[in-house]
């Protein structure tokens, strides 16, 4: 398969029109020593934020590695006694201690009331 480099300067210069210089620009032309000191110290960070959800035992003189157990979210809302496996209730769940069903009808727009300690009658 030859190369036609007049068709790839066609589509270079046709995407650079539409969407700027920055486009067909080399990405390491932007990269220099800082960022890159940069992005090593995020990535030890993301990978330590990892290893937080496991806990370093050490019996015998050795190191077990126990994977801490996660919490969940409750799947029955304390307000309307609703069961749900939606993941879009575990937001409502963990902030506002109800499903979104509950949140719509009770807590939008009246947040403070909620945190107050309002709750409906059952």
């Amino acid at each position: 398969m030859s190369k036609d480099y007049n068709e790839i300067a066609k589509y270079e210069k046709a995407i650079k029109d539409k969407y700027g210089d920055e486009t067909i620009q080399n990405p390491k032309k932007l990269w220099d020593e800082e960022k890159e000191k940069s992005y090593l110290r995020d990535l030890k960070k993301f990978y330590s934020k990892k290893d937080n959800n496991k806990e370093r035992l050490t019996k015998s003189g050795f190191e077990i590695i126990q994977k801490k157990e996660n919490k969940t979210a409750p799947r029955e809302c304390p307000v309307c006694d609703a069961y749900s496996l939606s993941s879009g209730d575990d937001l409502y769940m963990t902030k506002f201690d109800c499903c979104f069903n509950c949140y719509i009808q009770y807590i939008e727009g009246r947040e403070e009331r909620w945190k107050s300690g309002w709750r409906p009658n059952k």
